[in-house]
């Protein structure tokens, strides 16, 4: 398509913003952050180059938009695996596992969240107050019966952020194949895993 067609051409997205950043998801997910550009993105949604500088300024700004919508995605996916269950203790595993689950399924949008993240030195304040993390801080407070002190049940929550980000970064190695295997499969094993990790004993008998 040339360039002129393109400019010309009507933008039937309806929002070319999450248009773009669903293109840059698409770009990352198949061809990884070093094909990624502004005109890469603008050749994927089918708009002209110019269009994507009408949202982002640069990369960068396209790259904390793919950010923002990862962490939302991942929340969404944290609160569904929460209500799955009435089982309170199982909440903790069900999420452990939806993290998991999504970092796999998702590893170059994964990778930008943190990338992102990391550059800043802290987490996004939305997953902190109420997203991602607040839905395990949420629900080792409801094991706890509302009754954990803010240090333990923050200490809680990080462990709980940190046992999911390590299992995440190690679910494809050959080592865990044979556990795998006799578990009935690699989401079993995550929730063994999570299972006997027995994280939150403290909490539970503090509360």
């Amino acid at each position: 398509m040339s360039n002129a067609a393109a400019e010309s051409r009507p933008y039937h997205h309806g929002d070319l913003s999450r248009a773009l950043v669903d293109a840059a998801r698409k770009i990352l997910e198949s061809e990884g952050p070093a094909a990624l550009s502004l005109r890469a993105v603008a050749r994927e949604a089918g708009v002209s180059p110019a269009a994507p500088y009408h949202h982002f300024k640069d990369k960068n700004e396209l790259l904390e938009a793919v950010a923002h919508e990862g962490w939302e995605a991942l929340d969404e996916a944290l609160a569904k695996a929460r209500v799955s269950t009435d089982d309170k203790r199982a909440r903790m595993s069900n999420i452990g596992v939806a993290y998991v689950c999504f970092a796999r399924d998702n590893p170059a949008l994964y990778r930008v969240m943190y990338d992102r993240s990391r550059d800043k030195d802290a987490l996004p304040e939305k997953a902190k107050e109420d997203g991602a993390y607040c839905q395990v801080r949420e629900t080792i407070n409801e094991i706890g019966g509302g009754h954990v002190s803010d240090i333990d049940l923050e200490l809680a929550t990080i462990a709980a952020w940190c046992a999911g980000h390590g299992l995440a970064e190690m679910i494809g190695f050959k080592h865990f194949a044979g556990l795998k295997a006799q578990l009935g499969g690699e989401e079993a094993f995550l929730r063994a895993v999570f299972e006997h990790l027995g994280m939150f004993a403290k909490v539970i008998d503090r509360a």
